[in-house]
Formats: structure tokens, sequence, C-alpha cells
């Protein structure tokens, strides 16, 4: 009984690579084979990894090569492969036979065959392979269909083998990671910024991140969970660390002393400026957002021009003509969607009316009035997260929400006067967001406070801060919709009045 044929993984090269001249190609493969093996690394597997002038070939018999390297950036497609001598055409054809018999059984079919790189050495024509083994299957099969296919029997000459492979599963593709330098990535736990990340990542970028801490451990927990799976998943071949910079204070003084209607554009100029000052002792080149024209009032082109200007660096804007439904398939993809879809948006700096044009000599007059060394404190406090070890829910934050609340809980709302008046939890109290900072302390701390806002931030940051000063303070789970959603279940309210 003859021995089986060996079974190994073959990973084409994405088409950019191939287009480039010698010695950059030879640069761009030996990184793909280095990011190659690390995944392989990553996800504990036992494999050999040789590279020729077309293709990578992995030989191991762990299904878990499969996922890992699938997520290689620079890998364009890659097929589970069987590994025959390829002398004479009789023999190519037998073996494919042998291959594909059962798998076209009542099925569609068509046969791909291609010679790669050293055509001089491969004295079989493809077109001959296509003709003999396509006339050997149709007997098992229900004809042949070359445009819609239900099985493709695929045939890949190179160096004297066939490699047989009936799949072909989509790598990334793209530019294999590190070779085009580095850039530093804004990194708020949304949709957005993580595929924006994903995507420079996808042409060769090497990425920190920095996350500008709005909403306290909540929300830093809720970021780390996002970055993991662009660390841990996707970052192979690179070391990527995450700096959570502190924002309260810098926040704070934005809203103490501007203008409201500025409050985005100074925030957002003050993020670049951490994410200048960090790219730079990074040696990074470049700062990612996931900005999107029009997406939110700060992104608007005006807006974005004023932004940019608190950066020297190139700013790059990968998702600037995406739409969101778009971007949320991509997330889909990455891994990332599911948990940046429970990242809720920090509303204590977003104003009901913010402006959505703006001049650079207005928003200069507004940040003269600012305290510069904020910024730079928060900067020099920053934690580092290594994303390549890192467990997110190590760094957790006790549990802080609930799902109902007791008769004799004191309720606060932190939303607006005006959100309050057109409805709120019966007997709630109002206070806004920076007052109940300010205040929590003179709080009586005989009492059990419930406290609840629109998306759940700044109630999570506010409980977590009266926690840590010895109070019985929660957040409500799902924010003001759990909040109305409770109500409506035990009648206090009309649904009406707070659709």
């Amino acid at each position: 009984m003859s021995e089986p044929a060996p079974r190994i993984l073959l990973l084409r090269f994405s088409g950019e690579i191939a287009t480039k001249a010698k010695p950059t190609r030879r640069r761009f493969e030996a990184r793909l084979v280095r990011n190659v093996r690390d995944a392989l690394r990553g996800a504990g597997v036992d494999a050999a990894v040789t590279r020729t002038r077309s293709r990578i070939f992995v030989a191991s018999g762990d299904p878990r090569a499969a996922d890992a390297v699938a997520r290689v950036f620079g890998v364009q497609s890659l097929s589970v492969a069987t590994v025959h001598p390829a002398e004479k055409l009789d023999d190519v054809v037998h073996a494919a036979y042998e291959c594909f018999r059962d798998a076209v059984a009542g099925k569609r079919f068509a046969v791909r065959a291609r010679r790669v790189g050293d055509r001089s050495r491969i004295g079989i024509e493809p077109r001959q392979i296509e003709r003999a083994l396509g006339a050997r299957l149709l007997p098992h099969s229900a004809g042949v269909h070359l445009d819609a296919p239900e099985v493709v029997a695929g045939v890949e000459l190179h160096e004297g083998n066939a490699y047989l492979c009936s799949d072909e599963r989509r790598g990334p593709a793209g530019l294999p990671l590190g070779v085009e330098g580095g850039a530093v990535a804004l990194l708020s736990g949304g949709y957005d910024s993580a595929v924006a990340a994903w995507q420079m990542m996808r042409r060769g970028v090497h990425l920190d991140y920095v996350f500008c801490n709005l909403g306290g451990r909540t929300h830093e927990l809720g970021v780390l969970r996002v970055a993991q799976v662009l660390g841990a998943r996707w970052s192979y071949g690179d070391r990527p660390h995450l700096h959570a910079v502190d924002f309260d204070a810098v926040a704070a003084d934005i809203r103490a002393k501007a203008k409201t209607r500025w409050w985005q554009i100074l925030l957002k100029r003050q993020m670049l400026r951490a994410a200048e000052a960090l790219a730079s002792e990074r040696q990074a080149e470049a700062i990612v957002t996931g900005d999107a024209i029009g997406q939110v009032s700060s992104q608007t082109l005006s807006n974005l021009a004023v932004i940019s200007q608190a950066a020297t660096l190139p700013i790059l804007r990968p998702l600037i003509g995406a739409n969101k439904d778009d971007i949320i398939r991509l997330a889909e993809h990455v891994g990332t969607a599911r948990v940046s879809a429970v990242v809720d948006e920090y509303c204590a700096m977003v104003p009901s009316h913010p402006a959505t044009t703006s001049r650079a000599d207005a928003i200069a007059a507004e940040e003269a009035r600012l305290d510069a060394s904020l910024l730079a404190q928060a900067i020099a406090a920053r934690r580092v997260f290594d994303l390549r070890h890192l467990d997110p829910d190590a760094h957790g934050v006790p549990e802080l929400e609930v799902d109902a609340i007791p008769d004799d809980a004191t309720v606060i709302d932190l939303r607006s006067r005006t959100a309050f008046a057109g409805w709120h939890w019966p007997g709630a109290l109002q206070l806004d967001f920076d007052r109940a900072l300010a205040a929590y302390r003179s709080f009586a701390k005989d009492r059990r406070y419930v406290l609840y806002c629109e998306f759940g931030l700044k109630s999570a940051h506010l409980a977590e801060r009266m926690r840590a000063e010895g109070f019985d303070a929660s957040n409500f789970r799902g924010a003001l919709r759990g909040v109305v959603a409770l109500a409506k279940s035990r009648r206090l309210a009309a649904p009406e009045a707070i659709e």
C-alpha cells in the first residue's frame, strides 16, 4: 500500500509584492516569512516554514495553522494541498483524478491549473492538465461550470511538484506588517478607530496605540478588549503597545474654561498633541485616526482642517470616505465589532449644539485659556499595555452595574436639565456630570446610589469614583434605555412620553 501524499499549507503572496523591484521584493518576502512564523508560534503550532520565489509552504499537522496564517498581512490566499511528483502529464492527471473524484460527485466543477516559478523547469502545460483532468472527472460530476463551480480542482505546478488543492481561502492581502515604517493610532474603542488601525496594518504600517481615557477604568477595559483583538489576532511579527492617557483633568479644564460649542474641537486637538508626543518618543512617522467626513460634528471639513493644525506629523485617515455600514461590516471581519458595540460614547464632552465650522484664530483664543501643563502631566503618568501579552479582564473593574432600582436608592440622573425635564426616573435627582464630579464627596455615605446617563460611561465613571471613596454606588446596566425599559415594566411612565 502506497504512502499517502504529504499535506501542506500553500500560501500565495499578495499580488503587490510580486510587482516590487527585486531588492524590495526580497525584503518584503523575508518579512512575510518572519510574520508567518510568528503567527504559528503565537498559535502554539509546531511547523516547518519554507519559501520559494512565489510561495510559502507550511508543513504542519495542526489544524490551527490555517487559521493563524490566514490573518497574516501579505498573504493573498492559502490552500491545504497534497504534494505529488510532476514529471509526467499522466502521473499528474491520475493523482488529481484520485484526489478530486469523490469531491465532484454530483456537483458542477472547474479545473484550474497554473505554473508557478521558473516555467523552463516545468514541461507540462496547464491547459493540458485542465483538458485531461476535466475529461476524467466529468462522468462523476453534474457537469462543468467555469463561472460558478461548486468544486474547484486546483493544480499548481511548481519546481517539479504538483500541488493539488480543492479549497482556496482568502487572506487579508496587502503588505507584510512592518515594511512601511511606524505610526501611532488614536484608539477610542469604537468601530471606526479600530478599523482604521487595521487598514493601516494591512498597508504594512507598524502601530502603537494611544487611548485618551475620559471614562475611567470601565472605559479603559472596553478599549483594552478592542486593542487585544488587534494585537493578538492581527499583529503578527510586531509587538504593539497601548498607551492609556488619563484625560480627566484635560477634559475638565476644557469644560471649565472653554465655550461649550468648541469642546469637541479642543478635545480632539489635545488628543492629537498626546498622540504626537508619543509618536516622537516611539520614533513613529504619522498619526492614524478613524475620522470619516461628516459622520459627527467634529468631522466636517472645516473642523478637521482646524483640528489637524494641532499636529505637525502627517495625519492618516483611511476611513475618510467610508460609510458607517461599510465600517461596521469590516469591523465584523476584523473581529472588533462585538467588543466595540459595547464601548459607548463619552457624552460628557458632546454638547447639544456643537460647532460644525471653526476658525483657527477662534480656537487659538480658547486654547490660550487652557492649562498646557495638564496634558504633559497626563502623558507622563500614562499606563502602557503589551497587546501581545494582555488579559484585559485582569485589568478589570469592580462590578459596578445593577439592573434593578431598590426602593430605598437615591437615583441620580446625570443628563442635562433639558433632557431630565423631558423624562426621568420618578424621584430621581438631576445633576450635571461636572457638578456631580465636584460634589459627590459631600454626599451622605449611609445611602445607596444608582446612577444613569445617556450611554452609560458618565454614570460608570462616577460610580467608580464613588466606590473608591467608600460609597455604595452603582451604574444602571443599559444606561438610559435600560432605565426606560425598567420604568415601562413597572408601569411607572407612559411609553409615549419616553420614546
